[in-house]
């Protein structure tokens, strides 16, 4: 990556800013600007997150923030209420109060002199999320946003629920939630910070039980999700998204539905692409750039002229845990969806899946049984790929051997480009059963690539809202509709449709073990038209400003293992992350963390599902070290899922704090 030092305008930052909101509310915000704004004022750039900016993001915001300074832009990192630096108490994820707060500031930015009354919005995941739910409610001087590993639907494409089924990132992020805002301010900016963070810590939400108290698609996930009325979303927005992301879908949803949209997806993982892995990144800055220069400040730039879509077209290659490149190249659709991309039909057969052109006859009239061990899925991977561990889903050959599998013929290079679906006719003996599906790359030596999946509650497969169980034994039509995708088969390769009835540890089993007939089905697949070789869109390579200095006290590491109890046959994925500790020598404040995860389950009973959290949070400045411990696990029987948890709170041997949360909640055809 290209560091740049020097830039057409000066920059001055002030790392503490307060703003003061109507209801008496204080927000800290860190701002860049050029030194001369006040004299030749600048449109302003908002990222709005609850991960703090004095050290949670502090590390790309030194990358990203300063370099938009100094092209002429007033940026502001603001902590939300309830973290970091600010006033206050949070309530949730992307509350009414939220939103209103953000379009407190948006305005309150506009007003000021060194402003030119235009401002944008930009953010990844929940800065992302909370970016298109504030263009929603149309502020005045909100003109464009660019947005990164998002979702227009908080119910079907986020971290708790998919497909109907319950995502055990819910309780996974949930928990990292309840360390990431139980943490104190920095002391050396508040006096008052020894009592504002007791107050959170009394305060804070155990959100894993309020995400898990609304299971079906009702009002409360209806909130925030822009795809009830794309319509209200009048500023410019640009879409980023990573094919090694969990959010990859909102983009084009966005493109379709947002007239003036553009979208872009890279092979990345939940970062910016300007320091993404796997490679190879892009100039996103630059084209942020010239995103907010035609939309803020009305200079042609010539986005406007550029390619709707560009998507980065995935080489298939061999399964691993983790790539740091991917080979392939960018390909650029004027519309979305393409007249260039073609939905193919490929009925199931007995173990077969028959592409049109091999001019094979299908029976129609085969079966074939599954019943998948409730520890199918070890291979699948982390549901959101962001810590930079061997997070990426492995060789599939394990999950396959626990599914019933469909295989094409060797198939000539195949071009996929969107989001396939997979037909089933079904039937089940127990009213409650999930489906997963994943579209595999299989090489010529048996081994097994994921290239894209989805999951789906039968309970729910006419609707979200409104669950309805199966009867035992009675077929159903049903379709499971996977993630988009862009990614080549080679030529030679096959193609595999497998089927489970389980996927441990991403979702949470059914109350039941299950067998399930297939007596029928087919995989509509999106097939690009061959275009030619080479890139058709091209993009400048990566540019930042100058990295944070930092010393580092602890370094980074991650582990991923699965540990099989012989004598009970427990099977248990163990995670260990820690994020190594170091010191902002900008400041001086020293922070690190450790997070620990545990999900077990034993193959013939999904009643002994178990996940296990623990997160370790540490700041330390002149010598106080504060450190806050958070315990979180979820368990079940066929009727109720149990939540307990554990927060504390020590001044350096000193416990200050604890409390203990103990929750029950009804399974809803869950």
């Amino acid at each position: 990556m290209k560091i740049i030092t020097e830039f057409p305008r000066a920059v001055e930052e002030t790392p503490d800013l307060r703003i003061a909101l109507s209801d008496g509310c204080t927000l800290s915000a860190r701002v860049w600007m050029p030194e001369d704004a006040g004299d030749d004022p600048v449109p302003a750039i908002l990222e709005f997150l609850p991960y703090r900016k004095r050290d949670g993001t502090a590390v790309r915001d030194a990358l990203t923030h300063p370099y938009f300074a100094g092209h002429g832009y007033a940026c502001l990192r603001v902590d939300m209420r309830g973290n970091g630096d600010s006033d206050g108490l949070m309530e949730d994820e992307y509350s009414a109060q939220e939103l209103s707060d953000a379009c407190e500031v948006i305005a309150w930015a506009a007003a000021q002199g060194w402003c030119n009354g235009r401002v944008g919005m930009m953010g990844i995941s929940w800065g992302g999320f909370n970016g298109l739910q504030v263009a929603a409610l149309a502020p005045p001087a909100l003109k464009a946003v660019v947005t990164l590993c998002s979702t227009v639907d908080r119910y079907a494409d986020d971290i708790h629920y998919k497909g109907g089924c319950l995502l055990n990132e819910n309780l996974g992020w949930g928990a990292t939630m309840w360390a990431y805002s139980s943490r104190p301010p920095d002391p050396a900016l508040r006096n008052d910070w020894r009592e504002l963070w007791h107050a959170r810590l009394e305060a804070e939400p155990f959100l894993p039980e309020t995400w898990l108290r609304h299971q079906s698609r009702d009002d409360y996930w209806k909130h925030g999700s822009v795809c009830e009325d794309y319509a209200a979303l009048k500023a410019k927005v640009m879409a980023v998204g990573g094919w090694g992301d969990s959010y990859k879908n909102a983009v084009p949803q966005i493109v379709e539905h947002l007239p003036g949209a553009r979208g872009i997806v890279g092979p990345w993982v939940h970062k910016y692409p300007h320091f993404a892995v796997p490679e190879p990144r892009i100039g996103f800055l630059q084209e942020a750039l010239r995103w907010w220069d035609r939309w803020l400040k009305d200079v042609d730039t010539g986005v406007e002229d550029d390619s709707a879509y560009a998507m980065y077209l995935m080489d298939g290659v061999r399964p691993a845990s983790w790539y740091a490149e991917r080979p392939g190249r960018w390909i650029a659709e004027e519309r979305w969806p393409s007249p260039r991309i073609s939905e193919v039909e490929m009925p199931l057969g007995a173990g077969t899946l028959h592409a049109p052109e091999t001019g094979a006859v299908v029976r129609p009239d085969f079966e074939v049984p599954l019943a998948s061990p409730q520890h199918c899925g070890a291979e699948g991977g982390e549901f959101c790929a962001i810590w930079l561990g061997p997070e990426m889903p492995g060789d599939q050959r394990t999950d396959d051997a626990f599914s019933a599998c469909f295989d094409t013929a060797p198939m000539a290079a195949t071009d996929i480009v969107g989001a396939p679906v997979l037909k089933l006719r079904i039937a089940s003996d127990r009213p409650q059963t999930q489906l997963a599906v994943r579209l595999n790359h299989v090489h010529p030596d048996g081994a097994s690539t994921r290239i894209t999946w989805g999951v789906l509650n039968l309970s729910r497969r006419n609707s979200m809202a409104a669950p309805e169980p199966l009867v035992p034994g009675e077929a159903v039509e049903v379709e499971v509709p996977l993630d988009h995708i862009a990614y080549r088969l080679p030529e030679g390769h096959r193609l595999r449709v497998a089927v489970s009835t389980a996927y441990w540890p991403t979702i949470w089993p059914a109350p039941e073990a299950v067998s399930v007939t297939i007596t029928g089905g087919a995989l509509s697949l999106p097939v690009r038209a061959a275009t030619g070789e080479g890139d058709e869109v091209t993009f400048p390579g990566p540019e930042s400003a100058k990295p944070l200095e930092q010393r580092e006290i602890r370094p980074a590491a991650h582990v991923r293992r699965t540990e099989t109890d012989r004598q009970t046959g427990t099977v248990t994925l163990v995670i260990e992350d820690d994020f190594g500790e170091a010191e902002n020598l900008d400041h001086g404040l020293i922070t690190g963390g450790v997070a620990r995860e545990r999900w077990s389950i034993h193959p013939d009973d999904p009643l002994s599902a178990r996940g296990e959290t623990h997160w370790t949070e540490v700041v330390e400045r002149d010598g106080l070290r504060l450190r806050t411990e958070t315990f979180a696990e979820m368990s079940c029987d066929v009727a109720t899922f149990f939540l307990r948890g554990r927060l504390e709170a020590w001044e350096g041997d000193r416990l200050v704090y604890e409390r203990e949360v103990d929750e029950a909640v009804p399974r809803d055809y869950m």
